[in-house]
């Protein structure tokens, strides 16, 4: 029998005055803006739509909605490379509606960064090399590879969630030469905490920090999935995951229902 585990970040809407003030940038790829249209409300819709009484329906109550606004990079979600650059490899880079669903749906090898957690620090090739030995799985075409931080245990108001490991730009090119099309990861980034980031950039003046890990990709095509969650819960190998994302039309990104199977 196949067990399935669900590698998805469930969504909630945050309490944006409780958010940590540092962080205020991030909010609006954290939390969505929902509004909650319940029975009641629904049910003067539905008055104006059938020319009908709040007496002429099941208990009195409508049907409810919700009104959703989000970024396309909110929760867990595919990047396709338009997301980097409009060119990939010297071609026009994808939108997210033109990635393969053959492409998202693979074998997946999970490689344990957890000793680098609540660091910030970047995960280096060594390191990537080292996980892999550990768990004595060599990378092939088209696999994932899941970086797993244990991140999202944290609380999304806790600011030791945003400290987490991240790839760089020789790390990325490394597992791509090695033939991996999707890097995966439950941290809320693929690269190292922008603030690290920031910091870098400006005690160096060297551009080559600045998002470095996303960059790389536009050399080769590679998806980026990011937010994951229940990462503790795969083997280190031996399944297949699915990332099917939303197809929105001409975007850089989309919410994906992230599923393992066992």
């Amino acid at each position: 029998m196949t067990k399935l585990v669900d590698l998805t970040r469930p969504l909630v809407m945050l309490d944006k005055a409780k958010f940590p003030p540092a962080l205020s940038p991030l909010y609006r790829i954290i939390s969505p803006e929902i509004e909650f249209v319940g029975h009641a409300e629904g049910a003067k819709i539905m008055g104006h739509i059938f020319g009908c009484t709040q007496n002429d329906l099941p208990d009195g109550e409508g049907w409810a909605e919700d009104n959703v606004s989000i970024s396309s990079h909110l929760g867990t979600h595919v990047d396709a490379p338009w997301h980097y650059g409009s060119k990939c490899g010297g071609a026009p880079a994808k939108t997210i509606e033109q990635i393969p669903l053959e492409d998202l749906f693979c074998d997946a090898v999970v490689l344990d960064m957890t000793a680098k957690k609540m660091t910030g620090q970047a995960i280096t090739v060594e390191d990537v090399q080292a996980a892999l030995q550990a768990v004595s799985y060599k990378i092939k075409a088209g696999d994932a590879v899941l970086i797993r931080t244990d991140h999202d245990k944290f609380d999304l108001l806790d600011p030791a969630r945003y400290a987490y490991p991240g790839m760089t730009r020789e790390s990325t090119l490394w597992l791509m030469e090695q033939g991996a099309k999707i890097g995966g990861t439950d941290a809320f980034g693929w690269d190292r905490p922008f603030t690290v980031m920031v910091q870098d950039f400006q005690t160096t003046k060297d551009k080559s920090k600045i998002w470095d890990a996303h960059y790389a990709a536009r050399e080769s095509e590679f998806y980026i999935v990011q937010q994951l969650a229940n990462l503790d819960q795969l083997p280190p190998h031996g399944f297949k995951v699915a990332f099917f994302p939303i197809p929105l039309v001409g975007a850089s990104a989309a919410q994906t229902r992230a599923v393992a199977f066992l």
